[in-house]
């Protein structure tokens, strides 16, 4: 997957995530970084539970990277203090 792939489906995943985890958006940049470390966790753990992880640019990867990216933004949350929602 290209780079702009990745930062679509970053945004995207960032985006659903902290509607899901916070209720709100973080930011455009923040939900972009968020959502493409959230793609790598994610397509990380997957592959460790016998998953496959991130594909392309499909649905199950972006199923993959909101998984990722609430598990991201839960210990974004927990270490800078944030309270959700």
């Amino acid at each position: 997957m290209s780079i702009l792939g990745w930062l679509v489906l970053g945004l995207i995943a960032g985006f659903v995530a902290s509607k899901i985890y916070a209720g709100s958006g973080q930011g455009v940049v923040l939900d972009i970084v968020l959502g493409v470390i959230g793609a790598i966790v994610g397509g990380f753990l997957f592959n460790t539970f016998g998953g496959a992880g991130v594909t392309g640019f499909n649905l199950y990867s972006m199923v993959v990277a909101i998984i990722g990216a609430v598990i991201v933004l839960w210990i974004y949350h927990a270490v800078t203090g944030r309270r959700s929602g």
